[in-house]
């Protein structure tokens, strides 16, 4: 069965830096993204990365404060969040692709994903 565990959000202030976590069992994926969703608004792709963990990418808003990284031993993927914003505050949700679809380029739509997290809140006070 296939699981994935978010972790790692929570209430931060304006400025500050938060790592979330997603732990994969059940089977190893071609790809591992992270996802956001706040109040009213789709859900918006952040970041990719492929199984070897050597080929990302970025939304194009984000790629300058957030880094995505994975651990293979650890079947977990992390998003490090730096320079927080108010409007960074939204569930983050971790996603998984078993298909290949080329470059990470191709997998920024959420449709591509087979297996979605719970969500982890993060909540950015100003």
């Amino acid at each position: 069965q296939v699981q994935l565990v978010e972790s790692g959000g929570g209430l931060v202030q304006s400025g500050d830096s938060l790592r979330l976590s997603c732990v994969a069992s059940g089977r190893a994926f071609t790809m591992m993204g992270w996802f956001r969703q706040a109040p009213g608004k789709e859900r918006e792709f952040i970041a990719t990365i492929t199984y070897s963990g050597d080929n990302m990418d970025y939304s194009d808003s984000l790629k300058d404060r957030f880094t995505i990284t994975r651990d293979n031993a650890k079947n977990t993927v992390y998003l490090q969040m730096n320079s927080l914003k108010p409007e960074d505050t939204a569930v983050y949700y971790c996603a998984a692709a078993g298909s290949y679809l080329g470059r990470p380029h191709n997998y920024r739509r959420r449709e591509v994903y087979d297996y979605w997290g719970q969500g982890t809140q993060v909540t950015v006070s100003s």
